[in-house]
């Protein structure tokens, strides 16, 4: 594992992660150190996924990609976001 890069090391984790299958995984900033074509895969892996997924990330191609449900945190609160990511960018 030492000799791998960032986004090898992540792939390894979600790896793992995906064989365990836990009811519900967290992600914090899971794009980072990831290619194109890794953040493609986990857009895939996360749509797919059989349990439930919370995602903190500021990168808008996985927001976009995942379809997910928004809930922006800011100024010590925590609100649903009607709509998608379009009608957040609006706001």
């Amino acid at each position: 594992m030492k000799d791998l890069s960032g986004g090898q090391k992540s792939r390894v984790a979600l790896a793992e992660l995906t064989l365990s299958a836990p009811d519900v995984v967290i992600l914090d900033e899971p794009t980072n150190n990831l290619d194109i074509e890794s953040i493609d895969a986990l857009g895939d892996a996360i749509r797919e996924y059989k349990g439930g997924v919370i995602i903190v990330t500021h990168d808008e191609r996985l927001i976009r990609d995942t379809e997910c449900q928004l809930w922006v945190v800011e100024e010590q609160t925590i609100n649903e976001i009607e709509g998608d990511f379009d009608d957040y960018r609006k706001e």
